[in-house]
């Protein structure tokens, strides 16, 4: 295989992908959900999030493309109520499950808990979380998978992961949660475990985001990344997340526009600025963004879309820098239920080679 030519094995991978999607999309949408009812107050539901992946990226050094087949993601769901204004989401996950990595496959990783959480809801205005939570500092950051617009997550919205000692993006903590202004201004702000001194001692991690929603209102715990044509929203936020010398501030635009009844378009960007600080000293002071679009097409359920990055590290680390692009279609057989993607990108490093990366996923979902 030529080191800088794109694997033949895309050709041999795509109809196989198309033909599982066709099978598990055989059935009609599910026109409500599944709910076990123990009593008026009490009540569960379950679901689960399959995404199977194939993956080629380039090698910086050789050129040549490490090849994967794995599992993206795998999810079991189960919420519900436990009493009267008090509900809770819990999410297992085995991310990346089978996916080599520098030639060790990763096949028995075992699950985690993606998200476990409780909430008392007092009023609209007032409602407490409590768990392992994501930390609301962007959009992208709280986004759900299961409705991205792309294949992934933006590079760069989970930075404060590693040194914060969290876990994609959630931390353990409380959470004050409402919406104000006829549901139009949404606003999240708590305190969270962070990273700990050798005393725990040390101040807790903050953090908070501020939201308005100009047209129709979004008040769901998750943020959708594309709404397919069925809602009409502008929405713009800003955010925060700081614990001693490190803190993190963002802003947010989205933008979901169904254009009469041909299709949709969907934007979003997100600007974030890290600075770890003498807190984390290997999260040096970036400034980094995300801007991301399609159009769906409703009759032909097809949406083309493109995702731009971009890394912009502070001296001394400008050497550091890169920008990244992805582009591709994406087919959504039954919404986000079932739907395939494939999309192509490209690293851009201000020192170095630049590489390719080749995408393909299938997602089945449902809760």
């Amino acid at each position: 295989m030529s080191p800088t030519r794109p694997p033949s094995t895309i050709v041999r991978v795509l109809p196989v992908l198309t033909a599982m999607m066709w099978f598990f999309g055989s059935a009609e949408n599910a026109s409500a959900q599944a709910v076990i009812k123990v009593s008026d107050d009490v009540n569960f539901k379950f679901g689960m999030l399959v995404q199977s992946q194939a993956d080629w990226t380039q090698d910086a050094g050789t050129g040549g493309y490490q090849q994967n087949l794995f599992v993206r993601r795998v999810r079991f769901l189960v919420g519900g109520q436990v009493a009267p204004k008090v509900t809770f989401f819990f999410e297992t996950d085995d991310p990346n499950l089978g996916k080599s990595v520098a030639g060790s496959k990763v096949i028995s990783t075992g699950f985690i808990v993606q998200d476990a959480y409780l909430e008392w809801k007092a009023t609209d205005a007032f409602a407490l979380d409590a768990g392992l939570i994501f930390i609301p500092l962007c959009r992208n950051c709280v986004q759900s998978a299961a409705t991205l617009l792309p294949i992934d997550y933006g590079a760069y919205s989970f930075l404060h992961g590693g040194p914060t000692k969290s876990v994609v993006g959630r931390d353990t903590g409380f959470m004050a949660k409402g919406y104000l202004a006829g549901s139009r201004l949404e606003y999240r702000v708590g305190a969270f475990q962070g990273a700990r001194d050798a005393l725990s001692r040390n101040v807790f991690r903050s953090s908070g985001h501020l939201q308005y929603s100009f047209l129709d209102k979004e008040t769901t715990y998750f943020t959708t990344g594309t709404y397919l044509g069925k809602k009409k929203v502008l929405t713009i936020g800003g955010g925060y997340d700081v614990q001693s010398d490190y803190k993190a501030f963002a802003g947010d635009a989205y933008l979901d526009r169904p254009l009469g009844s041909a299709g949709a378009l969907t934007l979003q960007g997100d600007l974030i600025h890290y600075d770890g600080g003498r807190t984390f000293l290997d999260l040096p002071k970036q400034n980094d963004y995300l801007v991301e679009g399609g159009y769906f097409f409703t009759k032909a359920k097809v949406m083309p879309w493109v995702k731009i990055e971009g890394q912009c590290f502070s001296a001394p680390n400008s050497s550091r820098s890169q920008d990244r692009v992805q582009g591709g279609l994406s087919y959504f057989h039954q919404g986000h239920n079932v739907n395939i993607k494939a999309g192509y990108g490209r690293i851009d490093p201000k020192v170095g080679r630049s590489t390719n990366l080749f995408t393909v996923q299938l997602q089945v979902f449902y809760f």
